[in-house]
């Protein structure tokens, strides 16, 4: 459906904006390109005004569009010899990203994404086995040994990394188990989303 729209940010105060909203992560000033990835419905209701993106599946379409898209960007920059970075903390404050980047209420900025050549040669971040996210036919649930070496490897990637002492336990606490990012759902609905 081609739910999406990208704004490539080159004003610098547009950036300095979103700089502040994504918790002053320092890429939005110093890449050289940064895009905003966006759903978006506007062409679909100039065409056909009585669009109903207020089912779930019209914010999922949107979504999945949007995160295809920004993946397959990567992956061109990155044959090209360019780094990236996503940025999703624009969320902190969707409200604002969107007002900076004057977006209609027909569309929704989901994250943004930080190209350029890299200015360091970076561990790469360990992932999950592909047995832990990969299972033949039905659904097979990952075992605590898999879980607690991965934690253990992610925690050594962190101290390698930065020093800190971080673990994938740890970022889950933080992330998943308290309210996460409450506001968004009255901004996505005010905008006529997610409302069945």
């Amino acid at each position: 459906m081609q739910c999406i729209h990208i704004i490539r940010v080159t004003d610098p105060a547009v950036r300095e904006q979103l700089y502040q909203i994504a918790a002053q992560q320092e890429y939005v000033h110093l890449a050289p390109e940064f895009l905003v990835f966006c759903i978006d419905y506007t062409k679909h209701r100039h065409l056909v005004p009585n669009i109903q993106t207020d089912y779930t599946e019209a914010l999922l379409l949107g979504a999945v569009d949007a995160g295809i898209t920004a993946q397959n960007v990567l992956l061109a920059a990155e044959s090209l010899g360019l780094g990236g970075v996503y940025i999703g903390s624009l969320r902190n404050d969707i409200a604002s990203a969107a007002e900076a980047l004057g977006l209609p209420d027909t569309a929704v900025p989901l994250f943004g994404l930080c190209l350029g050549h890299p200015a360091q040669d970076p561990l790469h971040r360990p992932r999950l086995p592909l047995d832990a996210i990969v299972s033949e036919n039905r659904y097979r649930e990952c075992g605590s040994d898999t879980l607690d070496a991965y934690n253990r490897e992610l925690a050594a990637y962190y101290q390698a990394r930065s020093g800190l002492d971080l673990d994938w336990r740890g970022q889950i606490a933080r992330t998943l188990a308290q309210p996460l990012r409450p506001h968004i759902l009255p901004f996505l609905q005010a905008r006529g989303f997610a409302k069945k």
